[in-house]
């Protein structure tokens, strides 16, 4: 027994269909029995968070079932169990799932079997701790990453080590206070920002109240 229970989940997805998703049974979920979340500074309070379904998870893997993605480097950041990271990789995208949880690349390996599909990059992205190996990437994505008071400073730091000179980060907030210094941190790095406001319900009919930070940066803009 993996010391915690797991449950199986249809989410539909905007013009997409559905994903088969297991997650955690439920936020009370807990098991660090060798203290790797631990090491990694993750609190027991916060062990389950990667685990469950959110709603700006969904309305991040709403986007990116229809987003402009090209040939571009995608990484999604604090990807839990990675809703928007099946989306674009099962619309064949050079992306890469990220997260600092030990369990998330399992909860992954997992939904992608139960999706029938391939392999998928995974790497462990730890905003407060060095990662040379992840690379720089062209397009960003996460949501909802921006709830504890030092998250903005870190990913700032880590957006700063990881985006291509030439970059745009989109963010799903669910109206959270420290967006404003995650924005002024933002601005600082020279990218220029737009809020979206994001009413419109779920797929599944489920209320949502958001924004969409929307942040571009071009060394070299054509005149």
């Amino acid at each position: 027994m993996p010391g915690y229970a797991v449950k199986f989940q249809n989410i539909a997805v905007a013009g997409g269909g559905k994903l088969e998703i297991r997650s955690l049974l439920d936020r009370q979920q807990y098991a660090d029995p060798y203290g790797t979340a631990a090491a990694a500074g993750i609190s027991p309070a916060c062990w389950s968070l990667f685990g469950q379904v959110w709603p700006s998870a969904q309305k991040l893997a709403d986007l990116m079932q229809g987003w402009e993605i090209g040939g571009r480097r995608v990484l999604e950041i604090g990807c839990g169990l990675g809703l928007a990271s099946l989306v674009i990789h099962r619309r064949c995208h050079d992306i890469t799932a990220s997260d600092c949880h030990p369990l998330a690349a399992a909860f992954l390996q997992a939904n992608l079997r139960l999706n029938d599909l391939p392999a998928l990059k995974y790497r462990t992205g730890h905003w407060g701790r060095p990662n040379p190996a992840l690379g720089a990437f062209d397009l960003i994505v996460g949501s909802d990453i921006l709830y504890e008071r030092d998250h903005p400073e870190q990913l700032a730091a880590f957006l700063q080590l990881h985006a291509a000179p030439r970059a745009e980060i989109l963010i799903v907030d669910p109206n959270r206070s420290n967006r404003a210094t995650f924005n002024r941190s933002m601005a600082r790095l020279d990218f220029a920002m737009t809020e979206t406001r994001l009413d419109a319900p779920l797929e599944d009919g489920s209320p949502y109240r958001g924004r969409l930070l929307h942040y571009r940066r071009d060394p070299h803009p054509t005149p």
